[in-house]
């Protein structure tokens, strides 16, 4: 039996990527995964790389594990309701949440000359607005949906997922900004819900090979890890007895590794820091 059998899980934003990694990652441990996505099919996507819900749901499968795909837009909170009614419906708890779905990353594909940006005021101001509402606010809203589905479990944990960003001036203002209120938005989650024993924490990825840094062809991949090491932390958080002391803290998914005591997919050990 896996370390997370009988657990249900919620995975946004895992057609491709540091989502679908986790989604992985916690099928394979025996959670059953529910997870959303735009992109239903292959070659649907509205981006130039592979991933979609099918083929997450086919990688699941193929490991013996259990994976629900459901379409969703999570600026759409129509969406993201029917997505937690089914779950309950369906399950009648929720044990992990996961809010990895974001936005404002449509620049890269759009035919936008980002490269020729001179600063946040050369930038279209719409970026804002898509990190914002696809990301915080998405958020925010799926967790206020989960959260009474997780008050019925015992230990409940909500990850939202940032980056070291939130804590950098040179990432990026609408980016830098969103990340950091993703991370505070959390600490006050956190201190709402550790009463009621739910964990809250913002979880920073390393540099992952995701599908589109792999395509990128420009990054120095030697401390780097896959995107199911993701979902790794997300596990081994939930199932730590103290994890409640870690609400509402930024943890480092590569200094979780080292303190929890477990490596990556290939047996390597990426280092914090670098």
């Amino acid at each position: 039996m896996g370390e997370l059998t009988g657990k249900v899980a919620l995975v946004t934003g895992a057609s491709r990527g540091v989502g679908k990694g986790i989604a992985l990652a916690l099928a394979q441990q025996g959670a059953v995964v529910y997870f959303t996505g735009r992109t239903v099919n292959e070659g649907e996507a509205s981006v130039d790389l592979p991933g979609s819900l099918s083929s997450t749901q086919q990688e699941i499968e193929a490991d013996g594990g259990i994976g629900i795909p459901l379409q969703c837009d999570h600026t759409s909170d129509e969406q993201t309701r029917a997505v937690l009614q089914r779950i309950e419906q369906e399950q009648g708890q929720l044990d992990i949440l996961v809010n990895n779905a974001w936005g404002g990353y449509e620049h890269y594909w759009d035919g936008t000359k980002f490269w020729e940006e001179q600063g946040f005021w050369t930038a279209p101001l719409n970026r804002w607005d898509r990190m914002f509402d696809a990301g915080v606010r998405a958020q925010y809203v799926t967790s206020s949906f989960a959260v009474p589905l997780l008050l019925k479990s015992s230990g409940g944990l909500i990850v939202n997922i940032s980056f070291i960003a939130s804590r950098k001036v040179d990432m990026g203002v609408a980016y830098g900004a969103a990340k950091a209120a993703s991370d505070h938005m959390t600490a006050c989650m956190a201190h709402e819900l550790y009463p009621q024993g739910v964990t809250v924490l913002s979880l920073h990825p390393g540099l992952v090979r995701t599908e589109s840094v792999l395509k990128a062809g420009v990054f120095d991949l030697s401390n780097s890890h896959s995107p199911e090491f993701v979902g790794l932390a997300v596990s081994a958080l939930y199932r730590d007895a103290e994890k409640l002391a870690f609400s509402g803290k930024t943890l480092d998914v590569l200094q979780v590794a080292l303190d929890l005591g477990y490596t990556d997919l290939d047996g390597k050990q990426p280092v914090p820091g670098m």
